[in-house]
């Protein structure tokens, strides 16, 4: 019984050592792209003329006055800016935005533009269903038990997109230079 034993563990141990030397590799499948680059230039195409820049990218001033930071493109409301001080009076009539146009407040406290990129501080890890989810259901991070997206973010103007193009501006999102920034979460009302 003990060299029955000694015998099996034996064997278990050779067997182990010659599959470890085993150097021949399985060839992985060549995979495609997820994205083509035609919907890639249309993606980039909508998301330039929809507007996204406006909010989702930081501003870098120039002689013209305020022009989208290309160095920080689509990266949101940069997670090292303070809001500053607001007055609470002009909430009743006004709503405000930073100079950058990354933060927004008004009667629904303060919000700040996400970061578009596909660095894990912003879309990095979202899934296209996420991004279909946060544009046409209002749904922050395309999780619909998540809150509502906050204003200014026109998401109703998206509901009746096509889901071709909202794929397009996702895999163009896909393909930017990812920024690492975490955007600040909202502020309610009583906080600020």
């Amino acid at each position: 019984m003990k060299s029955q034993l000694l015998f099996s563990a034996f064997a278990l141990v050779a067997t182990s050592t010659l599959v470890s030397f085993n150097t021949e590799k399985t060839p992985s499948p060549k995979m495609p792209p997820p994205y083509t680059k035609a919907q890639i230039e249309k993606g980039n195409y909508l998301v330039g003329i929809m507007g996204c820049r406006d909010c989702h990218s930081p501003k870098a001033m120039t002689p013209q006055g305020p022009a989208p930071d290309m160095a920080r493109d689509l990266s949101g409301h940069p997670a090292a800016m303070p809001l500053g001080k607001i007055d609470k009076g002009s909430l009743n009539d006004w709503v405000l935005f930073n100079m950058m146009n990354t933060a927004a407040v008004g009667p629904w406290g303060a919000s700040f533009s996400a970061n578009l990129t596909p660095d894990a501080t912003g879309i990095g890890n979202w899934t296209e269903e996420q991004f279909i989810i946060a544009l046409t259901e209002g749904k922050s991070k395309g999780i619909r038990t998540a809150r509502p997206l906050l204003p200014p973010m026109p998401w109703p103007n998206y509901i009746g997109m096509k889901k071709e193009d909202l794929v397009a501006m996702f895999a163009y999102l896909k393909s930017i230079k990812p920024v690492d920034n975490l955007v600040p979460h909202p502020i309610t009302p009583d906080k600020l």
